[in-house]
């Protein structure tokens, strides 16, 4: 901000502001990001979610400033990442709008959701990577306990998860069906295995007959948020 400084025989005429906790002592150097969402409720506005009137909130970027207490925010952004599904914003990174759905409402400062605590930002943080692999065109080895990000040159079906310096597991596999590596294609490994049947059943609420392949099952309750 503009003003003129009052130390002798200083010529400033602009000053800046730096937030620090006070809980943490650092150095001069240091400096820590404001979570400008955030703030107390002096207006005693109720929580969109919750309707209590709690203090601190958090008040979203949208139209409307959306208010929602730091409780309904976590649980928002908990049942979110247990769905993954955060946004992927290509200059923001993985966040999440407005609880309300608003329109151009991306939390921008994504150290608020330091607020889910150690345990869940790490899975935010492990999530966002994975997402930036996927988008960035790569894979995620599937072998159990491993799920490395892996950037094969495009048009490549033999992917190897590199064991060097132990961050990958060696696992040898198609970048298509995502198995152990195979010549031919992948349609005819499973069909010679067993894996699609031809048999037919119907969901329940769903006026549809689809085939019984348990991925399409799978996706498919996903979507309708359906549980069988």
């Amino acid at each position: 901000m503009s003003g003129e400084c009052q130390s002798p025989n200083c010529p400033g005429t602009r000053a800046e502001f730096f937030f620090k906790c006070g809980a943490h002592p650092t150095s001069d150097k240091e400096t820590s990001v404001a979570l400008n969402l955030i703030t107390t409720n002096s207006r005693d506005i109720t929580c969109m979610t919750c309707t209590d009137v709690r203090s601190p909130v958090l008040v979203f970027q949208c139209n409307y400033r959306h208010v929602i207490c730091l409780d309904c925010f976590h649980l928002y952004c908990v049942t979110r990442l247990n769905d993954r599904q955060f946004v992927h914003d290509p200059q923001l990174g993985y966040s999440l709008p407005c609880v309300a759905g608003c329109p151009n409402s991306l939390i921008k400062e994504l150290h608020h959701f330091r607020i889910l605590g150690e345990d869940q930002y790490n899975r935010y943080q492990q999530y966002g990577a994975e997402e930036c692999v996927l988008q960035m065109g790569g894979v995620l080895c599937p072998s159990p306990g491993c799920g490395a990000g892996l950037l094969p040159e495009p048009g490549q079906r033999r992917v190897t998860c590199e064991g060097a310096n132990g961050l990958g597991c060696g696992l040898v596999f198609c970048r298509d069906c995502k198995e152990s590596y195979h010549e031919g294609e992948c349609s005819a490994l499973f069909e010679a295995s067993g894996a699609v049947t031809q048999d037919y059943i119907r969901l329940p609420r769903l006026d549809a007959h689809i085939q019984d392949n348990v991925c399409l099952v799978s996706a498919l309750t996903a979507v309708c948020a359906y549980v069988v």
